[in-house]
């Protein structure tokens, strides 16, 4: 989110506090979703309203000027970029998939697991990082939620679709911990702490490689993915795999062709656009934007058919939440939690680390991890010199927070949305009850992992 470079006007802490029940309404409202019957777009819309009326009225946004005779302040609120970056690669995966390159590699992999359903898991798993690491997770979900769909409906088990997606959306913010430019958290703090990309690899690589196996084999047991084991189950598998042909689906060559240049071409352009004169002022929003109206050329002439099963609500609501959060942040809910830092980091440099994670991850869990980075960052920056395991401790929480609620991070909401997409039902609370043993098990093993790296560094 974008944060703006004017001076906060002075808030009482009863101000504060009022926003603070605003926050904790909204998300109430969002765990009871189902039952007070409104989409989330709605929830957030109502919640944004509320707290710029508030807001105005007492006057947390003195000081911030409109741009022009339409646009006001809280415009600047949202961030632009990511809203981009979802319009555009739904727009490029929906049509790109009409030239059958997606079912093609679905049907693919899933002949190279010879129709194991763990196997499966684990590729997409795999690829769901990497994915992660060199794209963004929003994109990642996106592309590996969709092959997942045609893999599990050709085995025909989509009774396994949900405990799939969750998997592959918990693993796109651990594979966001793999380098420097994974996440937008990274960078902020990374670049204040002074990690350099090759450092920061070399000292986080370890730990997704564990967090993914654990994450893996967790979501095996939990979600009842077991591999084929009897010669019987084998015999059935490879009998089904027999049947299935991957250029069924592909009804142009030629376009097919188009749809592997302009798919290879995205995933090169979105994991190097920090290198590419002109495109890197531009960003990845840009990118998946042209990439996304460069394939609508190809129906040009029934873009509607595209228009319309685009998720509206999905956009919405994080055009909405932006608002919230620019709301909370000016009302300095943000700062509050921020405030805690320094009375975490007199815990010690043993205690103090690991304190500093789980209160990271449980604020990033409600509200977005990109302004709570860069405040913590700045407030760590002006202390003295202190250990270097606490830079690392903001880094892990702000990233793995998101695993813990659907509204954590970007990815998360995704893969939520590409869950009731497929017809499948998950609550607010579901969602929650169904990842709390993961986020545990990667919050504990960075709390392992966090102490031998104030150990070793």
């Amino acid at each position: 989110m974008m944060l703006l470079n004017t001076q906060m006007a002075h808030i009482s802490e009863g101000v504060t506090f009022l926003f603070l029940g605003l926050l904790a309404l909204m998300i109430l409202a969002l765990a009871l979703e189902a039952k007070i019957h409104a989409h989330k777009s709605v929830i957030t819309g109502v919640t944004a309203g509320i707290a710029l009326i508030l807001g105005q009225a007492l006057g947390i946004f003195d000081g911030l000027e409109s741009h022009g005779s339409h646009m006001r302040f809280y415009v600047e609120f949202i961030d632009w970029g990511v809203i981009a970056i979802i319009l555009g690669s739904s727009i490029f995966i929906d049509v790109t998939s009409k030239s059958g390159i997606f079912s093609w590699l679905a049907i693919k992999l899933t002949k190279m697991t010879k129709g194991d359903p763990f196997r499966l898991l684990l590729y997409y798993s795999l690829l769901t990082v990497i994915f992660s690491a060199l794209l963004n997770n929003v994109t990642a979900m996106l592309i590996i939620g969709s092959l997942t769909a045609v893999s599990l409906s050709n085995l025909k088990r989509n009774d396994l679709l949900l405990g799939f997606l969750l998997c592959e959306g918990l693993l796109t913010n651990v594979g966001g911990l793999l380098t420097l430019i994974s996440s937008v958290p990274n960078i902020i703090v990374g670049n204040t702490a002074g990690i350099s990309f090759a450092t920061f690899f070399m000292i986080s690589a370890p730990y997704v490689v564990i967090a993914t196996a654990a994450t893996i084999f967790l979501a095996g047991k939990l979600f009842k993915i077991k591999p084929l084991k009897t010669e019987k189950e084998k015999a059935e598998a490879a009998l089904l795999i027999n049947d299935f042909d991957e250029n069924e689906g592909v009804d142009s060559e030629s376009f097919f062709v188009l749809g592997w240049i302009a798919f290879l071409s995205f995933i090169l352009i979105l994991a190097t656009t920090d290198l590419i004169p002109y495109i890197s002022q531009l960003g990845i929003g840009f990118v998946a934007m042209a990439f996304g109206v460069m394939m609508l050329l190809k129906i040009k002439n029934r873009t509607e058919v595209t228009y319309q099963v685009l998720d509206w609500d999905l956009l919405f609501f994080f055009a909405f939440l932006f608002v919230v959060i620019g709301a909370m942040e000016h009302a300095q809910v943000l700062s509050l939690i921020g405030g805690l830092v320094v009375k975490l980091m007199e815990l010690g440099d043993v205690a103090g680390p690991i304190a500093l994670l789980w209160a990271s991850a449980a604020a990033s869990s409600v509200t977005d991890n990109i302004p709570l980075a860069a405040m913590l960052a700045k407030t760590m920056h002006s202390l003295p010199e202190f250990s270097q395991s606490f830079w690392w401790s903001v880094i892990y929480g702000a990233n793995l927070g998101g695993n813990i609620t659907p509204i954590g991070s970007a990815s998360t909401v995704v893969a939520v949305t590409v869950i009731q997409k497929n017809g499948l039902k998950l609550s607010f609370v579901q969602f929650i009850t169904k990842v709390i043993p993961f986020a545990l098990m990667q919050l504990l093993l960075a709390s392992g992992y966090i102490y031998l790296i104030g150990l070793l560094v």
